[in-house]
C-alpha cells in the first residue's frame, strides 16, 4: 500500500486512466479498524477487450473484502476498473489481476473477487479468486449473481 491519506480523486474532476497500470488507487484509514466486517463492491458493467480479436468483453464483477487498517476509496476504484475499457486481457487475467492488486496494496484481512463474464462465442466464463480462507466469524453473503442460463 502506497499510503493511507487524503483521497486524491474524491471531489475532483478526474480523467479515466489510459490503462490499469497507470491507474492509482486511493486508500483511506478504516473508520472501524478492529471490527470484523465485509465490504462489497459490485461492478455490473465492467468492460475490457479480448486480447486476440479486440472485441469488447463484459462482466459483472463482485469484490468482497474484510478491511484491516485501510479501505479503498470508491471513486479511485471506479477509475481503476474503468481503465480496463481499452485494455486487452483474458478474463482470467483481468479478474485475478484486480483481486491481487487490491490485496497487495490494501492488505486487508481477506479479499475475494467473482468475475461473471457474459458469453462470447457461446461460452460464458466465470472466474473466482480469493486471498485465502475467510476470517472466522466474517459474515459472507452470497455474491448474488446467478450462473448464466441463456434464455431458458
Amino acid at each position: 500500500m502506497d499510503s493511507v491519506s487524503q483521497p486524491k480523486f474524491l471531489g475532483q474532476a478526474s480523467a479515466l486512466p489510459a490503462n490499469p497500470d497507470e491507474a492509482e488507487l486511493d486508500y483511506v484509514a478504516n473508520p472501524r479498524a478492529g471490527a470484523l466486517y465485509c465490504v462489497r463492491f459490485a461492478a455490473p458493467e465492467f468492460t475490457s477487450l479480448c486480447p486476440v480479436t479486440g472485441q469488447p468483453d463484459f462482466a459483472h464483477l463482485v469484490i468482497d473484502y474484510a478491511p484491516d487498517a485501510s479501505i479503498v476509496e470508491s471513486k479511485s476504484l471506479k477509475l481503476f476498473l474503468g481503465a480496463f475499457r481499452n485494455h486487452a486481457a483474458f478474463h482470467e487475467d483481468c479478474t485475478v489481476g484486480i483481486g491481487q492488486r487490491l490485496f497487495a496494496e490494501m492488505q486487508p484481512h481477506w479479499l475475494r473477487i467473482g468475475g461473471y463474464w457474459y458469453p462470447r462465442g457461446g461460452i460464458p466464463i466465470d472466474v473466482f479468486w480469493q486471498s485465502g480462507a475467510p476470517p472466522e466469524g466474517l459474515w459472507l453473503p452470497d455474491q448474488g449473481v446467478p450462473s448464466y442460463r441463456g434464455r431458458g
